[in-house]
């Protein structure tokens, strides 16, 4: 009996799970509407629970965030992989910049955490902004050895200049054409020719 016990402890309770997908889902569509900066309060409100159950499952906006996020995680991921297949080395950075852009814009005011969460260790996005960091490293040395991307260039950089573009993307000021003249503006800072 108390063997029984203990396993059932041990497996997630289904309504636990029901919750976390439905607070997820909720906070999903109002961040797309209102930007990451949106009260947590309302997404608690909005999903018909109470502030509590939210922070008992996310007890601060970077781990609803990164939660929200792995599963764009995977799809960069994904896109990482195929993109390794590319035989120019310049043209895959190129790619995978484009790529990290198009990650880093999943809702309004994301690049501001990111970026944020180098400065703190505990950050549940810091590991996954560190990863990116890590693959963005990959792509610039190889682009480097070819002869395709300055010397001088870290990963690091490149990682916070494109965070700085999507943020960009979002400015008042940013027309339609602002996200490839920026893209092209950075390639010159890092390409060879």
């Amino acid at each position: 009996m108390a063997e029984t016990t203990a396993a059932n402890e041990r497996r997630p309770r289904s309504d636990k799970q029901r919750n976390r997908t439905h607070i997820l889902q909720t906070a999903e569509r109002y961040f797309a509407e209102h930007g990451i900066t949106g009260s947590l309060d309302a997404i608690a409100k909005r999903a018909g629970i109470g502030p509590g159950t939210l922070y008992r499952h996310f007890p601060n906006r970077e781990s609803l965030l990164a939660a929200l996020l792995q599963a764009r995680n995977d799809e960069l991921v994904s896109q990482r992989e195929a993109i390794r297949q590319e035989p120019d080395t310049t043209a895959a950075l190129a790619r995978w910049l484009d790529a990290l852009s198009q990650w880093a814009t999943a809702f309004d005011g994301l690049p501001e955490p990111l970026r944020a969460a180098f400065s703190e260790d505990t950050s549940p996005l810091a590991l996954t902004c560190q990863g990116f960091i890590t693959t963005t490293d990959e792509f610039l040395h190889a682009a480097q050895r070819d002869g395709g991307a300055r010397p001088d260039v870290r990963g690091r950089d490149l990682f916070l200049a494109v965070l700085a573009m999507s943020w960009v993307r979002g400015a008042a000021v940013a027309d339609e054409s602002s996200p490839t003249a920026l893209s092209n503006l950075m390639r010159t800072g890092w390409a060879t020719t």
